[in-house]
């Protein structure tokens, strides 16, 4: 059996009272107790560590080399300690996340600027995946939290709904009285010239779905793997139009939404985590400020 943390405080008290009473004093314990476990402590190291031959005790050459050490060793404990509780308060922490591509565009700013406003101590880790990817992340414990879209997923992976999203006709906004427009008859998509997702985009899958659901074809002008192209785009072309998430639009004002009649399948987005892994304070924190933003920006609940 190796030595005690108390056997380190006993033996750093001795050395600096340089006498076992009143070290005990200090310790509050039975002066008998402690040159106890001072043997004990040199019995387990293999050699003496004070010299109690003169009128005060001193630390041997060996007790000098292994206080110096003990020392060490208290102070990266009170370290340790201290390292903890600011985890806990969230004055410290690292969160590793992950998002499908299309959430950059709408959601992560808002929650990376208020994850740094309330826990500025938190050190995160972000991503953009695919949700097959994310999935084997979760499993492989590579990403601890990850915003996609409901499953089915894989065993092991746990989805706490966050929100419903919706997807319209993105239009430029220019020119417009800021009146809401009325529902567009999808059938009239088919004379609308759309700049549209990728098909790397799983988005992408799911408006071709509905295309082929309505038996329209509209005409493709254009097809871009990112979403702030098309929002500049359809800014600055006006006769071409988009379809994304009506979100997108929150915090693009020179873009509106024109809802399509019959709607877009809306689709419910989940916070996924590994159903065994460790909840970090930080991941808890997370969860709790998505939660309460998606409700205060007014998303559909899931």
């Amino acid at each position: 059996m190796g030595p005690e943390l108390r056997h380190l405080r006993y033996l750093i008290a001795v050395a600096e009272h340089g006498n076992f009473t009143r070290a005990a004093e200090e310790l509050r314990i039975s002066q008998p107790t402690l040159s106890q476990q001072i043997k004990q402590l040199e019995r387990v190291v293999g050699v003496q560590l004070l010299d109690r031959s003169g009128r005060s005790v001193r630390l041997t050459d060996a007790g000098e080399a292994y206080v110096h050490y003990a020392r060490r060793a208290l102070r990266d404990l009170a370290a340790a300690e201290r390292a903890v509780f600011e985890v806990a308060d969230l004055s410290r922490g690292n969160l590793r996340l992950a998002t499908t591509p299309t959430f950059t565009a709408y959601l992560v700013g808002p929650l990376v600027q208020e994850l740094h406003a309330r826990h500025p101590g938190i050190t995160l880790r972000l991503q953009e995946l695919t949700q097959d990817r994310i999935e084997a992340d979760l499993l492989a414990d590579a990403i601890d939290l990850a915003i996609a879209f409901e499953g089915p997923h894989p065993p092991g992976v746990v989805a706490q709904p966050l929100f419903t999203e919706t997807l319209s006709l993105v239009v430029t906004a220019r020119g417009t009285d800021g009146a809401r427009p009325q529902p567009m008859p999808v059938e009239r998509l088919a004379e609308q010239r759309l700049a549209l997702l990728s098909n790397d985009f799983i988005t992408r899958g799911h408006i071709d779905a509905y295309f082929a659901e309505q038996r329209i074809d509209p005409p493709i002008a254009i097809e871009a793997n990112s979403i702030q192209a098309l929002t500049e785009i359809v800014q600055r072309v006006p006769s071409l139009a988009t379809v994304l998430p009506d979100a997108v639009t929150d915090d693009h004002p020179h873009l509106r939404t024109v809802p399509l009649d019959p709607p877009l399948p809306a689709r419910k987005v989940t916070l996924l985590r590994r159903d065994t892994a460790y909840q970090s304070a930080a991941a808890r924190a997370f969860t709790k400020l998505a939660t309460g933003l998606v409700r205060a920006r007014g998303y559909s609940a899931a």
